[in-house]
């Protein structure tokens, strides 16, 4: 059961709800399903959401939202422009799905009436609860961030949701985006799988050789080749994939946010860790094969139950590690033979259990 302070009756025909999470790009798409339900109980309200410069092609042209409010901060100048911007639309309500304090100050700062959050456990900075008036509390046990937000607008706004049933993620793409994502799957010859080595943090990072690896095992079992994405950036894991690769089934792509989502829609499967990208194939509808370390499939993973997510069960560091650095980094010491055999599972739609043990 979850309880939240001072709750109110809002008049739907006029309230103004602002939303904030911030980035990274997998907490805005695991936030899109409770926007869903907002929408669906207020529709003729003003909907707002806060969000981080990066973050926000995902939210670009969503017709869910009234206003999309970009908070920069690369100085203090445009920090304080953000912050103007974000009083002059006077939520009624400001929701923080992001548990933190500079989230929390936000919805302060934004002279909202009700702030709504979670509650002090739940929070990633629990300090931050003092900028807010009213707390859910999220109820025990293994539960999915994505359960986690819609929870939040349930029993705070009287909402009711289902999970993972029935799961909608609002991302409207371009036709220059379709095109983008029809341009590289035209370089593809028949279907294709998408594999996607890089991630936020080094520990979240399989090792880009054994990528190139799945690529020639893919294709020869299944005659299906395979499509490596990145940024710019991470050019140099994406060309370490390619050169490992004895077949050269695979060619490698660097799409927009919602050029891949599009290129998400056409493929036969995806693998990669806990990252952007795999988020935003899932709320793309692609068949997913997960690879967790250092964070919880569970909790960040694909919430539906035909996915599948390969994990080491056989060490004990892993509980609540979260490390963005480690000295005895061995939780993605996985093999590709593991990651094969998932993938091998999901294609088949064989799916015997959630989690892949080892």
């Amino acid at each position: 059961m979850g309880y939240c302070l001072n709750r109110e009756s809002l008049d739907k025909s006029q309230v103004r709800i602002l939303i904030i999470k911030l980035g990274s790009i997998g907490d805005v798409v695991h936030t899109l399903p409770a926007l869903v339900s907002l929408r669906k109980k207020f529709a003729s309200a003003e909907i707002f959401w806060a969000v981080e410069e990066k973050s926000f092609p995902i939210l670009e042209d969503n017709p869910l939202l009234d206003w999309i409010i970009p908070i920069r901060k690369s100085n203090v100048s445009e920090l304080f422009d953000s912050i103007r911007l974000l009083r002059s639309v006077k939520p009624d309500v400001a929701i923080d799905f992001q548990g933190l304090l500079k989230s929390a100050l936000l919805a302060k700062l934004s002279g909202a009436r009700r702030r709504i959050g979670f509650c002090s456990e739940a929070l990633r900075e629990p300090f931050s609860r003092w900028f807010l008036n009213e707390q859910v509390k999220i109820p025990d046990g293994k539960i999915h961030v994505i359960e986690k937000n819609l929870f939040l607008v349930a029993n705070s706004l009287e909402i009711n949701y289902s999970f993972p049933e029935k799961l909608s993620f609002p991302i409207f793409a371009r036709e220059q985006h379709r095109e983008e994502a029809e341009i590289i799957a035209r370089n593809v010859d028949g279907e294709f799988a998408i594999l996607n080595p890089a991630g936020g943090w080094a520990t979240k990072l399989w090792n880009a050789e054994n990528f190139g690896y799945l690529a020639d095992m893919i294709w020869e079992k299944f005659g299906i080749s395979s499509v490596v994405t990145g940024t710019p950036a991470e050019s140099e894991l994406v060309e370490r994939v390619l050169k490992s690769s004895k077949s050269g089934k695979l060619i490698k792509a660097y799409p927009s946010l919602k050029g891949f989502y599009e290129l998400a829609k056409m493929a036969r499967i995806y693998v990669g860790g806990d990252t952007g990208p795999t988020h935003i194939a899932v709320a793309a509808g692609a068949p997913i094969v997960g690879i967790f370390g250092p964070t919880e499939w569970w909790r960040n993973g694909s919430p539906y139950p035909e996915d599948i997510c390969v994990e080491r069960t056989d060490i004990s560091c892993r509980a609540d590690c979260h490390r963005r650095f480690c000295h005895n980094w061995i939780c993605m010491n996985i093999s590709v033979e593991t990651v094969f055999n998932a993938v091998e599972r999901r294609l088949s739609g064989i799916c015997l259990e959630k989690s892949v043990v080892l």
